[in-house]
This record gives structure tokens, C-alpha cells and sequence, in this order.
């Protein structure tokens, strides 16, 4: 889909092309990195891109942090809480997955590029920055999981994984997208206290999280849910632990 560079953060090639690299990660994202490699579209999710190409392309940013934040310690830098991930609370107002946390992300604009190039990368480091004020020169993009599918939106989601190489403040940017940003330490999502399984009127039923104040289920957790697993992190949870969902979800 792109090509590899030696440079640190977004990588950014020939006309602004924004590029992949693997170099200078940390060792702890090393089981990341072979998930990247190694996994097949159908061991994520059930729901696929339909075979006619229908669907509106998106993307979301995966994006993995140390936990340091800037501040007055040594180096400049505060000691966080481990390994994180950055998650977003929808705006309740909005027409799809209202009130959800998610990833950043959204759908491609045109000036994004082809969906079948770097596109969904432009996308991803470009919502995050409008929804998060994340600043995207702080970022290093390493891969690209298969696209998925979200039936009830019908958006077509390529996950790009990112290092957060230089952390910098991140905030809700416009409260009518954005309710609330915040970060997940890994070892709370593979703490078994916090995981259950979401059951909707439809039947459906998912995995999910208990953190930060929040349910993360549906899509978000589900990407989450299958990273831990073939990343060697999960730990057993009880998947009998469960937690209704409303008509509203």
C-alpha cells in the first residue's frame, strides 16, 4: 500500500505522499507489528468490504502511546501510566454511532487521495488532528490492517496503526463532533475486571470494554479485542460477564 521510510513521525514522501515505517519503535510493539503482518481479514471480523465495492471508504488511527506526556520532569517529560491507546467519545449528536467511544477517524475527503494508495493514512492523521487537535507531526504510522466493514453505517474502515513518538496535548476540538478525548492504558483493557460482552435487543453480542468511565463496544472494541489476541496480551476474562445494550445503540 506505501512504501517504507528510515524518517521519524508521519513520513512524507514525493508530492506530500504520507508514508509507513517501522523504524525506532519500541520493542513492546513488536507483537503489534506482527499482527500487522500476519493477519487475515477474516480472523478481525466477519463483516467485510461487499465483493461490488460498495460502502463509503474511512479509516481510523490505532494510536499507541508510552504514556509520557509533556511536562517539567526530566527531559521535559512526565511519567504516565504504560503503554496506551488514544480513544474519543462521539458527540451524541451525530448521525452515526452517537455517543460512542471510538478511535479517530472518519471518512476520506477527496483531497485525501485514493483509498486504494495512501489516502486512508491522509484520512486518518487528518481526523484525528480535527477531532483531537492531535498534531500529526508527533506520529509515526506503521501499518495498515485489512479494511472492515460497519454494516449499520455502511462505512468501509481501513485501522492504521501508529506510534505516538512525540506526545503532545490532544482535547475535544468541536464539542458537535467530539464529546470527549481521552487515553486507555493497555493494561487496564487486558485486566479481566474490565472486559464484558455487550448484549444487544438484536441478539447481537460482543466484546467489550470498562474503562475510563466508559463502555468501548461495537467496532472500537472488537478491533481492540482481536489485537490483544494475536498480540499474546489477552488474559482469560469471563465472556459470561454481561452488559445490555438499548434499541438506541
Amino acid at each position: 500500500m506505501t512504501r517504507a521510510s528510515d524518517t521519524q513521525g508521519p513520513a512524507r514522501g514525493h508530492a506530500g505522499s504520507v508514508m509507513l515505517s517501522k523504524e525506532g519503535l519500541p520493542s513492546w510493539l513488536d507483537p503489534v507489528v506482527r499482527v500487522v503482518e500476519t493477519v487475515r481479514p477474516t480472523q478481525l471480523s466477519r463483516f467485510l468490504p461487499p465483493a461490488d465495492g460498495a460502502g463509503r471508504q474511512s479509516a481510523v488511527l490505532i494510536l499507541f502511546g508510552d504514556g509520557t506526556r509533556e511536562g517539567e520532569g526530566e527531559g521535559g517529560q512526565e511519567a504516565g501510566r504504560g503503554p496506551e491507546l488514544l480513544l474519543m467519545e462521539r458527540a451524541g449528536s451525530l448521525r452515526s454511532h452517537p455517543g460512542q467511544p471510538a478511535f479517530p477517524g472518519g471518512a476520506l475527503d477527496p483531497e485525501d487521495g485514493d483509498p486504494r494508495g495512501d489516502g486512508p493514512l491522509r484520512a486518518a492523521l487528518r481526523e484525528a488532528e480535527e477531532e483531537t487537535g492531535l498534531d500529526p507531526s508527533g506520529v509515526q504510522l506503521f501499518g495498515v490492517l485489512p479494511k472492515l466493514y460497519i454494516p449499520v453505517s455502511g462505512f468501509v474502515v481501513t485501522p492504521v496503526l501508529a506510534w505516538w513518538r512525540r506526545p503532545t496535548p490532544v482535547g475535544v476540538v468541536d464539542p458537535a463532533e467530539t464529546a470527549r478525548v481521552f487515553t486507555v492504558p493497555v493494561a487496564d483493557l487486558t485486566d479481566p475486571a474490565n472486559r464484558v460482552t455487550t448484549l444487544h435487543p438484536s441478539g447481537h453480542q460482543g466484546p467489550a470494554f470498562l474503562v475510563e468511565s466508559a463502555l468501548v463496544w461495537g467496532f472500537t472494541a472488537g478491533i481492540i479485542d482481536r489485537l490483544l489476541h494475536f498480540a499474546g496480551w489477552e488474559r482469560p476474562w469471563d465472556r459470561d460477564k454481561r452488559v445490555p445494550l438499548d434499541w438506541r445503540a
